[in-house]
């Protein structure tokens, strides 16, 4: 569709106002091709005819719809102009307050002038993570996307902010940082983003200033890179600086100030630690009073000087650095106080008696005389000979300014180097992130080289912007494989050639700043002369020192004068050569040459923005020009480097008014910082952009039923597109958007409008005829009726006579009278029924009221008798409690050593056995021995007889032999040839086994070669396993560290429980039932050591009874050879035979050890009384010294009233006066003595009192009652002491105030008797304490003995509901049960709650066996392995449900058989009789509860992180409702991430299935009710917190037809609920907030009533949540209304009172308290049986 058809009545268009910049008005008519006019309807009612050129027709530009003026981007809007972004912006910012609004790729950022509530950390945790369209547009959204792009494309990027003075560049990039700061904390010590934050308060003190503009103007260009490692966490920053304002040091202009720095130091001036600088107030310098304003309102120097100070301090910069640091400055404001007199007319002069002068000299370490000298006269250098000539006061205070702007400039780069070094911290850096804070365009009524620097800087960064958004455009395109057409947009690089190129503007200023004779008109003839011909150089008409340059924003005019002298920016070499020869070495380092050698590296390198000068030789000195044109080309390079993000900053107006809006200003800055580029750039090609999806929902009513029909969506939208637009030039098909041509969006926007329009009156025709025949209808009913009547009458007339009417008349007379009888016949019968229905009525009534009394008064009596009952039982289980956990663990201690002394016992008749046994087989061995000799006598005798008759024989044989002897040698000659033969022949064989051995060893080496590597790879194999021991041992130990704090937290248990039992014991008052008790624990101890000697004495009869049956009559045989030498062995057994028995006897005296463990424990506790002892001593000391105070008091009185008579003797009432002090201090005297001298009784008293104790504890404890019996008596004998001592100080204190001072010493004093008293008490306690623990001990020897008596333990019958197994099967029961255990596996067919059960059984019998170290080995077993289990799937759901249901399980079984009474209440009696006996668990079932809490933590934390990324698709995003849809159109931020078909979508289907996939994983596992009801309400509150925060942040969700999507939603969420019988879990309360929120989004908002029922209705949302949604309201058609201004009003003021929260977000981290309420089981241990799935065959029912 051509434009000029939209030009049609009632469209607006956008024409030129003087004031306003552009003003809206309203086409008349239709504008057809060839009219000269289009007739307008301006706002206010008047016409206006605006004249059109018919040859080529220049209409104002079309104003967007209603629905697209608000939006987040500016490319979202139809028609792309000027007046349609300024429009744009103003509504965004004076109707909604809102400051941010994209415009492409650029942020643009209006000043409020005004502190809003979005900036807080929540607001940062909401946007860190989030795509950047998919929120309301933020400077967090800017840093996020930088953030996530860089931690994707692993690339480096920038934040280009940029804005003119006081648009609020600062805060934004200093917001920038603090994002960076929060979302990437490294949690290390060096805290590196607290010190990147730090470096803005310091950089701001010496780099900012206050001007025309602003008041906190920054005065240098600064980029900032923050260093990122691997893993994305702040590691360092590195600063670098542009362009510093130095003129500013010496020079402002009216109504401005110097840098701030200048002016804390003199607020500070009479502080201590600046007394050294000699400051005086900053309206007394030259240099910080020039512009006549030394202050800012609102603004405190002395705090800022603290916080520079403190800045300084957290970046590590110490207090010798800051006091050089303000050296140098003080220096500087000294030195502008330098007088400069005019002695002549070519002449200057300084006086040497400056103080000035003075102060600057010995601050900085400068030589007065040559300082004198210089600064008035100049050396030079001829061929010949060295002239030193005087100079004009002109030139002397010019020089003396240059010192001072070169002194500041190196030192302002010194503090920034040394912050950088404080920024640095070790490590490499893997990426950055650099945000530049730089002076945006400026233009003022004068404007010299620093305005024409910072305008080349926007120039360059213009241009680089423009390369950049041409190239995403074309990457755009390309991706959506649309044909790409060149684009004709602004280059600004004709303008960078006029000032950079060669001979441009710089190249001639530095040509002239070489010659000596060089001057500011010479260099403008220069550039006329040079730079006339080119069209963006102009000379002004009506000045010849000044010349124009046409930038991209403006056309700006500069005064030439000073160009030259800022651009040498020259300082004499004799100054420089002073400076230089300074005793203070920073000032020297300041001037002193340093060459600085390139360096090199690999990868990309970011050099200094500060280049060295090149050479010290003045005429081939650096000028500021080129030094300027150096840096900025780094920094190009460095942006060209990075992927950039814009924000622009805007000032809406020069009075700095909160949110007002002053559109020639604002257009002015847009102009100039390259919004309109980028919206000319968009517009050039096709700047609307749709997907498939989001046009198929909002054009679906343009469609016809056959196009509604197709299911292919994308060619749905390509079919009617090109029905409705028949020009295919005004849009192209994407791959995945469809593009438009600028003004299309509005035509078919007007499409759907005329159609929407069009079936609202269709509805509205059939609607009135409806009516209208309804209404026809019922006229004509009501005209036959009135005819039938009026009929009916005439008839009657004519047919009606006298007697007729007579007889009518008596007809009427009877029916009167029988109607009335019946009626009162009717009435009679009803009055009787009423009366008595009322008499039975009142009195069941009454009855019933009575009824009700009397239960009321019996349950009463109950809830009073129940309630003194339940705190008896209270009580006593609490005591009780206490009992069993001091019994179990003094039983546990005395059993451990009965156990060893049983050890030792059982080891000693071991060793007597074996004796006795070794001894036996002795006996043994020498009877077989002297068998054995007569054995060896009796075949001696025969070997003898076979001796001689061998002799015989062998004589015979020798004869023999010699005959065979000569035969031999006849044999020996034949064998002698035959060895010579076999020797060769072995020989030959000896080879041949030699070959054969060597084949052999060959063989073995081979194979000794691969042992080796097997061993070796052995060798590795067993380092492995070594390795994985030692991280099994790694792991152990953490375990052991891990119990070892269980154990410190069970002490600290046990403590407590121990303080609760001291404050029961004094409650309870049980001290005389305790007393009887210990006169009983005496009698059973003393029949207990009878017992215990009658024991010994048995155990010493049995021994020798023993070693008699053992050695027999051997022991007498034995003592008659001890004498004699031989066989001295067995006096050795003997010996250790007699240490044994010895052993045996040592064992019986352990009692006696413990009595004297005891003894020694009375003893100490005799050494605490004498400490106690020595303390009242100390005290009584104390009140000695207190008595010498007050007579001390008391003779200062005396000289004080001596004074007094002798002032005023004339007086006689002073006398008087006199003579009463006199007597009450006489009094207070007597009083004073009276209560020392009792004091000291009563210590005294205390003393023998605590002695008499001593010494009675000691000797017998029987008198214990009569000692507690003294302490009490003693007690209150002190208290009614310290009553009387309290009433008498009182007493003294109403006689006179100066005996104040005394009284309240001596209530101190009675306070610590007191405490003495308590501490008695105290005591008394730890004797309880003893006596109980004496009688556990008794009770465990009765226990002990009573098993040794018992053989065996009676089994019985039927199964007890306990598991047996062998403590070496623990570990396979923990890991069976618990670490192998898989909640998907064999769990499923098992009843819920099984491995809780089991465990438990296994624990019962434990305590069954009243073995206390398997069942606390168990319990600790069970408890490290749970913890095992959740330590290694803490990110598996199954794992977790399925254990927080089971250790929730154990801890129900743990409570129900623990046998408390209020656990008990519902147990059968089966239960109630498996109850646990002999141990309690309370400790662990403590340890258990914390386990659980853990574990529901972690719990809740997987659920949260599975349901968060579908709150929001499901809850906003997703249309639940068909045929409501809320699409509209989206800029490029939106459309550049959201491709709809490759993304997940969610809806609410899918929160409720995860919901109910939830619900029933905890069902299965037997999760209690309760419990999940807890789980449901968080997971609620995630919903609603998540949705609600995500509405604060999206102005697109904030609309009437959101509301009812958010509320549909909710309904399906409260279904959901009672689909599950949840109802009573209160999970829908919490979603209250969003639900109060949707509904504001669909109520009325526009009359004074609508206002109340807000403010009554919303009481969950605070006034700040309240009024952003009533500002970020959006309508979707045309058909809805905006918010206005005033209603938001009405409602704030309706809102004043109203107390809540000023957070705009909900805390989405907030956890509801848990509790797990006790759920008893009906399931009987007993009838349990172990699955065979389970493994545990180990285990045995009892």
């Amino acid at each position: 569709m051509a434009l000029l058809e939209l030009y049609t009545k009632y469209n607006r268009v956008w024409i030129p106002d003087p004031q306003h910049v552009w003003k809206s008005a309203e086409i008349m008519r239709d504008f057809h091709s060839g009219d000269t006019v289009l007739e307008l309807l301006l706002e206010d009612g008047s016409e206006q005819s605006y004249p059109v050129d018919p040859s080529s027709p220049q209409l104002p530009h079309l104003r967007n719809p209603d629905i697209l003026v608000g939006e987040n981007d500016l490319t979202a809007l139809s028609y792309l102009h000027e007046p349609a972004v300024l429009h744009n912006l103003k509504v965004r910012f004076v109707e909604s307050k809102i400051i941010y609004t994209y415009c492409g790729i650029i942020l643009v950022a209006v000043n409020p002038y005004k502190q809003l509530h979005i900036y807080g950390d929540a607001i940062i945790h909401a946007y860190s993570g989030q795509n950047m369209g998919d929120m309301d547009p933020h400077i967090f959204a800017v840093a996020e996307e930088a953030y996530k792009q860089m931690a994707r494309n692993h690339k480096n990027q920038s934040i280009i902010v940029s804005g003119e003075s006081g648009a609020g560049k600062t805060v934004s990039a200093r917001y920038a940082m603090r994002y960076f700061a929060i979302v990437s904390k490294t949690g290390s010590k060096t805290r590196v983003e607290d010190k990147v934050l730090a470096s803005n308060p310091v950089t701001e003190a010496i780099g900012n200033a206050k001007t025309v503009r602003n008041d906190n103007s920054s005065r240098f260009g600064k980029y900032t890179e923050i260093s990122f490692d691997k893993r994305y966490r702040i590691i360092g920053a590195n600063m670098r600086t542009y362009l510093l304002e130095k003129s500013r040091v010496v020079f402002q202009a009216e109504n401005e100030r110097n840098y701030h720095i200048f002016y804390q130091m003199c607020s500070c001036a009479d502080l201590p630690q600046f007394k050294s600088l000699r400051l005086l107030s900053a309206d007394k310098f030259q240099y910080t009073c020039m512009g006549g304003e030394t202050s800012i309102e609102g603004v405190d120097d002395k705090k800022g000087m603290e916080e520079t100070q403190r800045t300084f301090t957290l970046l590590g910069l110490k207090e010798d650095f800051q006091s050089d640091v303000f050296k140098v400055l003080a220096g500087i404001l000294h030195l502008g106080n330098v007088e400069i007199i005019n002695v002549s007319g070519d002449r200057s002069s300084v006086r040497s008696s400056d103080p000035h002068l003075t102060a600057f000299c010995e601050l900085l370490g400068v030589s007065t005389e040559g300082l004198v000298q210089w600064l008035c006269h100049r050396r030079i250098v001829l061929v010949a000979e060295t002239v030193v000539k005087p100079v004009l006061k002109e030139r002397a205070v010019n020089a003396r300014d240059a010192l001072a702007k070169q002194i500041y400039a190196h030192l302002f780069d010194f503090v920034i180097h040394e912050i950088n070094t404080a920024l640095k911290v070790p490590g490499k850096q893997h990426a950055f992130i650099g945000v530049l804070d730089i002076y945006g365009f400026e233009t003022f009524d004068v404007n010299s080289f620093e305005q024409f620097c910072i305008n080349y800087a926007n120039e360059k960064l213009q241009q680089q912007f423009n390369l950049h958004v041409f190239k995403l455009e074309q990457e755009e395109y390309m991706k959506e494989d649309i044909p790409w057409t060149l684009i004709d947009f602004y280059d600004n690089q004709p303008v960078i050639d006029l000032i950079e190129a060669k001979m441009g503007i710089l190249d001639l200023l530095d040509e002239e700043c070489l010659l000596p004779q060089g001057t500011d008109q010479n260099w403008l003839q220069k550039l006329y002369n040079y730079l006339a011909p080119n069209p963006l150089f102009e000379k002004p008409r009506l000045s010849n020192e000044a010349f124009m340059i046409q930038h991209f924003a403006d056309k700006v005019e500069y005064q030439c004068k000073g160009f030259l002298e800022k651009n040498r920016d020259a300082l004499y070499e004799e100054l420089v050569d002073i400076m230089r020869d300074s005793k203070f070495p920073l000032l020297a380092n300041f001037f002193q040459e340093v060459d600085q050698s390139p360096l090199t590296g690999k990868g990309f390198r970011v050099k200094s923005a500060r280049p060295v000068p090149k050479s010290a030789n003045k005429q081939l000195r650096t000028t500021v020009g080129d030094k300027f044109r150096s840096s900025l080309y780094l920094l190009m390079e460095t942006l060209n480097a990075t992927t950039p993000h814009y924000v622009r900053c805007i000032k809406p107006n020069d009075e700095k008014l909160p949110f007002e809006y002053d559109s020639r200003r604002v257009v002015q800055q847009l102009r100039a910082c390259g919004v309109l580029e980028t919206i000319h750039i968009s517009a050039q090609s096709y700047p609307s952009r749709w997907t498939y999806i989001e046009f198929y929902s909002r054009y679906s009513i343009l469609m016809t039923q056959q196009e509604v029909g197709l299911n292919d969506k994308k060619q749905t939208c390509k079919t009617v597109l090109q029905r409705l637009i028949q020009d295919s030039n005004q849009y192209k098909f994407g791959r995945t958007k469809i593009f438009f041509r600028a003004g299309q969006v509005a035509y078919l926007e007007k499409l759907r409008l005329d159609r929407l329009r069009g079936a609202c009156v269709t509805i509205q025709k059939h609607v009135r005829g409806w009516s209208q025949r309804r209404k026809y209808l019922r006229m004509r009913e009501a005209a036959i009726i009135l005819q039938q009547y009026i009929r009916g009458q005439r008839q009657v007339r004519k047919s009606v006579s006298a007697a007729t009417l007579k007889q009518g008349w008596a007809a009427l007379v009877i029916q009167k009278y029988w109607r009335g009888y019946r009626m009162r016949q009717i009435y009679q019968a009803v009055h009787l029924a009423s009366v008595t229905i009322q008499a039975f009525t009142r009195g069941w009534i009454a009855r019933k009221r009575y009824k009700r009394m009397m239960e009321e008064h019996k349950a009463m009596i109950l809830q009073k008798y129940a309630r003194a009952w339940l705190v008896r039982r209270r009580f006593q289980t609490m005591r009780r409690l206490v009992l069993n956990v001091q019994l179990s663990y003094r039983v546990q201690q005395l059993r451990k050593k009965i156990e060893e002394q049983n050890k030792e016992n059982r080891g000693l008749v071991e060793r007597l056995t074996s004796l006795a046994n070794s001894h036996s087989q002795a006996v043994e061995r020498v009877q077989s021995l002297e068998a054995q000799l007569e054995k060896s006598a009796s075949k001696r005798a025969s070997l003898e007889a076979k001796e001689l008759k061998a002799k015989e024989d062998a004589s015979l044989i020798i004869a023999q032999l010699q005959k065979e002897k000569e035969t031999l040698t006849l044999d020996k000659q034949d064998m002698e040839t035959k060895y010579a033969t076999s020797i060769k022949e072995s020989k030959d064989s000896f080879d041949q086994i030699k070959r054969n051995l060597q084949e052999e060893k060959e063989n073995e080496a081979r194979l000794r070669k691969i042992a080796e590597n097997n061993t070796e790879i052995q060798r590795q194999d067993h380092e492995k396993e070594m390795e994985t021991l030692q991280e099994e041992m790694r792991r152990l130990k953490e375990q052991r560290v891990g119990l070892q704090r269980q154990i410190e937290e069970g002490g600290k248990v046990n403590a407590d429980l121990q303080d609760q039992v001291v404050q029961l014991t004094k409650h309870a008052k049980a001290i005389p039932e305790l007393r009887k008790d210990l006169h009983n624990l005496q009698t059973q101890r003393s029949s207990m050591e009878r017992k215990i000697k009658e024991q010994s004495e048995q155990a010493r009869v049995k021994m020798i009874m023993i070693s008699r049956q053992l050695l027999g009559g051997v022991v007498e045989e034995e003592v008659l050879t001890r004498l004699g030498p031989d066989d001295p062995d067995k006096l050795y057994e003997v010996e250790d035979l007699l240490t044994a028995l010895d052993g045996l006897q040592k064992a019986t005296r352990v009692l006696e050890n413990h009595q004297r463990e005891q003894k020694e424990c009375y003893e100490s506790k005799v050494e605490g009384f004498k400490f106690k002892v020595d303390h009242l001593e100390k005290e009584n000391n104390q009140l000695k010294n207190l008595f010498q105070e007050k007579s001390n008091v008391n003779d200062r009185i005396h000289q004080e009233v001596s004074r007094l008579t002798s002032e005023n003797m004339v007086i006689p009432e002073l006398k008087l006066q006199v003579s009463e002090l006199q007597r009450q201090k006489q009094e207070l005297e007597v009083h004073v003595e009276e209560q020392s001298r009792e004091l000291a009784e009563k210590t005294e008293e205390i003393t023998n009192t605590l002695q008499k104790k001593i010494e009675e504890e000691s000797s017998q404890r029987r008198h214990f009652e009569q000692q507690a019996q003294a302490l009490e008596e003693e007690k209150r004998e002190l208290q009614g002491r310290v009553e009387d001592l309290e009433e008498e100080n009182e007493h003294l204190k109403r006689q006179h105030l100066m005996a104040s001072e005394a009284k309240t010493r001596l209530n101190q004093e009675a306070a610590q008797l007191t405490a003495e008293n308590i501490d008695l008490e105290e005591q008394l306690d730890k004797k309880d304490r003893l006596i109980k623990k004496l009688k556990n001990q008794i009770k465990s020897l009765e226990t002990s003995q009573k098993a040794k008596q018992t053989s065996a333990l009676a089994i019985p019958k039927d199964y007890l509901g306990m598991l047996e197994y062998k403590r070496e099967d623990e570990s396979r029961l923990v890991q069976n049960i618990i670490l192998d255990l898989k909640p998907k596996g064999v769990v499923v067919n098992m009843i819920p709650g099984m491995p809780a059960y089991i465990l438990f059984m296994c624990v019962r019998h434990a305590d069954y066996l009243n073995d206390g170290a398997k069942l606390k080995s168990l319990m600790n077993a069970i408890i490290s392995g749970v913890k095992k289990v959740i330590m290694d799937h803490h990110k598996d759901f199954e794992v977790l449900s399925f254990w927080l249901s089971n250790t929730y399980h154990l801890l129900n079984c743990l409570k129900q058989y623990s046998g408390e009474e209020e656990f008990m209440k519902q147990n059968t009696p089966r239960q109630s009789k498996n109850c646990l006996q002999n141990f309690d668990l309370s400790e662990h079932r403590q340890i258990l509860s914390d386990l659980a809490i853990h574990i529901y933590h972690q719990f809740i934390a997987v659920m949260e992180k599975t349901l968060t990324p579908m709150i929001v698709p499901g809850m906003l995003v997703h249309e639940s409702l068909q045929g409501i849809s809320s699409m509209k159109p989206t800029g490029f931020r939106k459309r550049s991430g959201s491709i709809y078909e490759d993304s997940e979508t969610y809806t609410i289907s899918s929160i409720l299935q995860q919901l109910s996939a939830f619900h029933s994983t905890m069902s299965q596992h037997g999760m209690e009710q309760g419990l999940i009801r807890q789980v449901v309400k968080q997971l609620f509150f995630l919903v609603g917190a998540t949705t609600l925060n995500h509405i604060m942040l999206r102005k697109d969700m904030c609309s009437c037809r959101k509301g009812m999507q958010i509320r549909c939603n909710i309904s399906y969420l409260e279904e959901w609920l009672k689909e599950k019988e949840l109802q009573t879990s209160n999970a829908i309360d919490t979603l209250r907030p969003l639900s109060q929120a949707a509904w504001l989004l669909q109520v009325n908002k526009s009359t004074d009533g609508d206002a109340k029922e807000i403010t009554d209705t919303c009481t969950e949302l605070n006034p700040v949540q309240i009024v952003k949604i009533l500002n970020s309201y959006t309508p979707i058609d045309d058909f809805e209304k905006r918010v206005s201004s005033s209603f938001v009003r009405k409602v704030q003021s309706l809102l004043q009172d109203h107390e809540g929260s000023t957070q705009l977000m909900l805390d989405t981290q907030y956890h509801f308290q848990v509790t797990f309420p006790f759920c008893p089981s009906s399931q009987a241990l007993e009838l349990l049986q172990v699955p065979s799935s389970l493994h545990l065959g180990f285990l045995t029912r009892i």
